[in-house]
């Protein structure tokens, strides 16, 4: 793992906040803070790969300059890379930097659900687990953990009105030239509109 920003304080417990941040949007600040009401700290974190997808468009090194500027200014906020994919790669690299501190991977329901179904080669989600916990938020919709794995994942209370906002949403207003500023953090309007496509 590649530490770009280190939360201000050595924190006792910490949220992982992987995502492809295609761009970071209100959203993912919103997410981020409300997790703050449950751990110590949150770290936006990118995988170099993805199991499940692979970077198109924007390139990681830009998506990574919008996210380290989303979170400038809070000290509970870092940034890093991944090397590995998988909750649980990620779970083990952040293990070496934050040896004492307890993990948790942040989520909303459509990630909490695709992970909790995954077919994994070697690891089953109940063994992964042992090593982290998941933070979930709702977002259109609760997640339902089966039972077996209901003592590992932490409901986030989130505010409302975010359900409609993702990257995806920013991407398309984009592209149509509908207005889509107000779907991202104020300090990355500029470069979003450059990075994709909207100088004009």
């Amino acid at each position: 793992m590649e530490v770009l920003i280190r939360p201000a304080a050595e924190p006792a417990s910490i949220a992982l906040f992987p995502g492809s941040f295609h761009p970071v949007t209100r959203a993912h600040m919103a997410l981020a803070e409300a997790a703050l009401a449950a751990v110590d700290a949150v770290v936006f974190l990118m995988p170099r790969a993805f199991p499940h997808k692979s970077y198109h468009g924007v390139p990681l090194e830009r998506r990574i300059e919008l996210v380290r500027n989303s979170a400038a200014g809070q000290p509970r906020f870092g940034v890093a890379i991944s090397e590995g994919g998988l909750f649980v790669e990620m779970a083990r690299e952040a293990r070496r930097e934050w040896p004492d501190a307890e993990i948790w991977l942040l989520c909303g329901r459509d990630a909490a659900e695709r992970i909790a179904g995954w077919r994994y080669d070697a690891e089953p989600i109940e063994e992964q687990l042992r090593e982290f916990g998941l933070l979930t938020a709702s977002r259109q919709g609760e997640f339902a953990p089966p039972p077996a794995l209901a003592h590992r994942v932490r409901p986030l209370a989130m505010p409302s009105g975010w359900d409609d906002v993702s990257a995806t949403e920013v991407r398309e207003r984009i592209a149509r030239r509908s207005p889509w500023h107000e779907l991202v953090p104020e300090a990355i309007i500029s470069k979003v509109a450059v990075y994709y496509g909207d100088e004009g």
